[in-house]
């Protein structure tokens, strides 16, 4: 009886052992298909991530070998004018920008969808900008709206309005900018073209048998469905406006007329920095001023900045999905 016992066990456990080698060789197949990437991202996006932390915390000109500081880069930012300028900058890009992104994406692509004829080629025409280099963007924009000599100005003279300065008024140079996004916006709203095509139609029908109107269907049919996309749409202009440096460094150089043949200058935030962003004057302190561990920190708080505003928005599109559920 003991030995039939014996084998009994022997053959349930053999599988047993079969089954865990062949996950750990499943395992071991899947991270050699993964270790490349596992490899690029720690050494381009992990490594850079803790030495951008560590060196926040020092003194260092890239010259000299970094000088411990403590908290000393982190208190400077409130006593520093130019960091509060560039935060106010950006965080009127920020809300400005991002509501105005996501409204005119989305009412293009509300547009488009209930074009009937040539829709292939509105489409292309509306996301063509978005493959636009941001500095020729930015360049052609700025002829655009050049002072007395663009073809806005001339349009607005025959009938007598006086454009304004533009890139070169502090009032209008950040809306200038904020132009340039959005004609560059194309791929946002191809995102929300196919979110609004997706909605399924018996919830349109549902609606219209309901006695619900086409604004009545699209506030609380379209919009309810595509929310996720929505939230999307918000997070990624959050961190594009967060991040926004190659369009105003260009906007205020070829404003000023200080840049070089080669595209380089030294007059950033013009005018009268109202084009001085975040990463503007973090690249200005880390290569301009040799201030490597004052940029880390900006570069650090840059980021808290952008996770924290990215998962707060993530966690309420997951308790409003919920409560839809519910």
């Amino acid at each position: 009886m003991t030995a039939t016992l014996d084998r009994v066990d022997v053959v349930r456990t053999a599988p047993a052992k079969g089954r865990s080698r062949s996950r750990a060789r499943h395992r071991l197949t899947v991270l050699a298909f993964l270790a490349p990437a596992i490899l690029g991202f720690a050494l381009f996006f992990g490594y850079p991530l803790v030495a951008t932390i560590g060196f926040s915390f020092t003194r260092y000109d890239l010259i000299n070998p970094p000088e411990w500081t403590g908290l000393e880069n982190y208190a400077y930012m409130f006593s520093d004018e130019l960091f509060r300028t560039a935060v106010a900058n950006t965080l009127w890009f920020v809300v400005v920008l991002t509501a105005a992104r996501v409204v005119f994406a989305l009412g293009v692509a509300s547009v488009v969808a209930r074009l009937r004829s040539g829709v292939g080629l509105v489409r292309t025409l509306c996301y063509l900008p978005s493959l636009a280099p941001p500095v020729a963007a930015t360049l052609v924009f700025f002829l655009v709206l050049r002072p007395n000599e663009g073809p806005l100005d001339a349009f607005l003279g025959w009938f007598g309005v006086e454009g304004p300065l533009w890139f070169a008024d502090p009032v209008w140079a950040k809306p200038g900018i904020a132009a340039v996004m959005l004609w560059v916006s194309g791929d946002l709203m191809i995102i929300m073209l196919a979110a609004i095509l997706d909605v399924p139609r018996d919830q349109y029908e549902a609606a219209e048998l309901d006695g619900a109107g086409a604004v009545r269907r699209w506030w609380h049919v379209t919009l309810p469905t595509i929310s996720p996309v929505l939230v999307f749409g918000v997070v990624n202009s959050i961190i594009l406006a967060l991040q926004l440096f190659t369009q105003a460094v260009v906007a205020g150089s070829a404003a000023s007329g200080s840049a070089d043949v080669t595209g380089s200058t030294k007059v950033l935030g013009f005018p009268e920095n109202s084009t001085l962003t975040f990463p503007v004057w973090l690249y200005t302190q880390g290569f301009r001023y040799f201030d490597m561990g004052y940029a880390s920190a900006m570069a650090t708080v840059l980021f808290v900045i952008s996770f924290a505003a990215t998962a707060l928005l993530v966690q309420r599109m997951r308790k409003a999905s919920h409560q839809e559920e519910s």
